[in-house]
């Protein structure tokens, strides 16, 4: 009997110590101040976990531990664990985030450049345009000066003679065809007149009318053969004076129309700015 009792009193022990141990080791240790307190510097933002207080009497690994009491101990670390990848993945599609508006960034930007770019090379074309044109004036304004300061200076460019016989008027088909030859050129153009002087032999008045009729069937002949407005010519009687061109002073025998075209510098203004120029062109029509 003393035998039964002596080897029941350690087993009843040994059996005890592991039951002392779990209770020992689930009792909830007590926090530190520095545990309780809230850390920002954790990825989380929440406090660290609490290492146990104590051990218990297995130390950190309890060989009898149960379902429960694993779950209990590990359950902190899959909640940590899993706010970790949450915030991973948080972390991630911001990241993403960010890449895709500084992409969006960069190539707005870079748009704006090119549009920028674009314009810079539209201003330095319209700058060459403007400098190209501000040369053409100061040209035309060159040549507009130059024909003002000779708008009343005629020069000969083209003489005509036409002969008749002593008491003639009308023209021969020569005369004719001397006066086609010397229109044909002045057809369209600008900044001309036509001066005809009539010369006749004779004295007096019957001298200056005679070579008054001899002019006017020239000038008769261009204004309807070839419509040369009246106003281009020129006429004049001069009877038997002298010519100017007659070295020697002799008057003429029998009749002579001078023809002489004479031309300025609005021929060649229009030419160069190839718009019509009115100035001295058409008579000024009364008001």
């Amino acid at each position: 009997m003393n035998n039964r009792l002596l080897l029941a009193l350690p087993l009843a022990a040994a059996l005890a110590l592991p039951v002392m141990a779990q209770t020992t080791s689930s009792t909830p240790a007590t926090t530190t101040p520095a545990a309780t307190t809230t850390s920002s510097d954790n990825a989380t933002g929440k406090a660290p976990l609490a290492p146990p207080s104590r051990e218990g009497f297995w130390g950190r690994v309890n060989p009898f531990a149960r379902k429960t009491y694993v779950k209990r101990q590990t359950e902190p670390i899959r909640d940590r664990v899993n706010e970790l990848d949450e915030l991973t993945s948080a972390n991630g599609k911001a990241i993403k985030d960010t890449d895709s508006r500084a992409q969006a960034g960069i190539k707005m930007a870079s748009d704006k450049a090119d549009v920028a770019d674009q314009h810079a090379v539209d201003a330095g074309n319209k700058a060459t345009q403007a400098q190209q044109s501000a040369q053409q004036v100061t040209a035309r304004v060159q040549t507009v000066e130059t024909v003002v300061g000779n708008i009343d200076q005629y020069k000969a460019s083209n003489q005509t003679e036409i002969r008749f016989r002593p008491g003639q008027t009308m023209l021969s088909k020569n005369a004719k065809d001397a006066l086609d030859t010397m229109a044909g050129g002045v057809k369209g153009q600008r900044g001309y007149i036509i001066e005809v002087q009539g010369f006749s032999s004779g004295k007096g008045q019957t001298a200056i009318t005679t070579s008054q009729k001899m002019a006017e069937s020239v000038v008769r002949y261009l204004v309807l053969n070839h419509e040369i407005p009246v106003y281009r010519i020129y006429l004049v009687g001069m009877g038997n004076a002298p010519m100017a061109a007659d070295d020697t002073n002799k008057h003429v025998s029998g009749g002579r129309v001078e023809i002489s075209l004479l031309k300025n510098d609005l021929e060649q203004l229009s030419a160069n700015s190839g718009a019509p120029v009115t100035t001295a062109d058409q008579p000024q029509q009364p008001k």
